[in-house]
């Protein structure tokens, strides 16, 4: 288990949810600030940003990925397209201070070294590292080296490139690490989330596994609750229609909302896992289970055989795996057809 503001994150804890708002600001403090009162609303455990200076992120000539093609400008570069998502230093300490006014939790990524460092900075609360930085592992040390609880995502990896990355987190002497499993496709199809890989990577490295969604939709990430993800990530957005390149994939704000609670009921229903009657079950089980019964009248001083033996609800007389039990006992008592059969009734014969 792995504390973060007080709140402890690993298996028997609840779902730590995260709403990623990413760059669905569109470089307006105003619009992220409306973004933090939807996953305010929505209940999650924190909101995400995205530090970063275009500059130190992408070259100016870098192509888009094919997903940013179909939701942005196509003749817009890449860099282009970043520069107008920043958030400044200064929108960075008014989103903190509005997040503390709302009483929930602000996480966000950074790409580079100087972003590390702001939100150190900032006083974040842990770092959360995206799949484009798993194998960066100058990175990876770097951030390792502040000594915060780490969140990384590892999509577009393999297991073997999992590994590098943990241990070097973990050869610095930080040990507060949490992996997602993640697809990096927006959307993600189901036949590739490969849900599985949670157990893969929980097994592996014996740490907190979560998952980050980039599915449409709610279903996949509440069924990676159901098989143990222990953190959430989820985009949102307040309108899939606006402009930028990871609307389309996100949720709209009741949509978020409805995964929190669909999350929330898959945790009440996993239980503890120890099989027994639930204690609404318990009033049921004279009602439901059956008895041995009588199912003609019987004399005093009679034995019982399979011939005048039923077996009827309700359960509160004689079991009935005890039926080769009570066979050639004797009753006691007259007994009365269809009467349920209990233990004082009989003796041996």
């Amino acid at each position: 288990m792995i504390e973060i503001a007080g709140r402890g994150i690993g298996p028997n804890e609840p779902t730590f949810i995260i709403a990623e708002a990413g760059v669905n600001h569109n470089g307006s403090l105003d619009i992220a600030k409306q973004l933090v009162d939807a996953a305010v609303e929505a209940e999650v455990d924190a909101v995400k940003f995205q530090t970063f200076r275009a500059e130190n992120l992408v070259s100016k000539q870098a192509p888009k990925a094919q997903y940013q093609l179909q939701t942005t400008d196509k003749e817009e570069s890449q860099f282009d397209m970043i520069k107008k998502l920043e958030l400044s230093l200064d929108d960075h300490l008014k989103l903190k201070e509005y997040c503390e006014d709302r009483d929930i939790l602000l996480l966000s990524t950074p790409f580079c070294f100087k972003s590390v460092d702001i939100i150190d900075d900032l006083g974040l609360e842990l770092y959360k590292v995206g799949s484009s930085d798993t194998t960066n592992l100058p990175l990876l040390k770097y951030i390792a080296k502040k000594g915060k609880p780490i969140i990384l995502s590892t999509g577009m990896c393999t297991l073997a490139e999992v590994e590098e990355a943990v241990n070097m987190i973990l050869a610095t002497g930080n040990d507060r690490l949490i992996l997602l499993h993640c697809v990096s496709n927006y959307p993600a199809k189901y036949q590739n989330v490969n849900l599985k890989a949670i157990n893969t990577m929980r097994q592996a490295f014996k740490l907190p596994v979560g998952y980050s969604d980039h599915t449409l939709g709610i279903e996949i990430p509440v069924a990676a609750v159901a098989m143990g993800a222990v953190v959430i990530e989820k985009h949102f957005t307040l309108d899939n229609n606006m402009e930028g390149p990871d609307h389309k994939a996100s949720l709209e704000p009741d949509e978020l909302k409805q995964m929190v609670q669909s999350i929330r009921n898959i945790e009440k229903a996993l239980g503890d896992g120890i099989k027994k009657p639930a204690e609404s079950e318990i009033a049921n089980i004279k009602v439901a289970r059956k008895s041995l019964v009588v199912n003609t009248e019987l004399k005093s001083g009679e034995d019982l055989n399979k011939e005048v033996l039923d077996i009827k609800r309700p359960g509160t007389g004689i079991n009935p795996k005890f039926l080769n039990t009570v066979l050639g006992m004797e009753v006691k008592k007259d007994l009365k057809a269809d009467q349920v059969l209990q233990w004082e009734d009989l003796k041996n014969g």
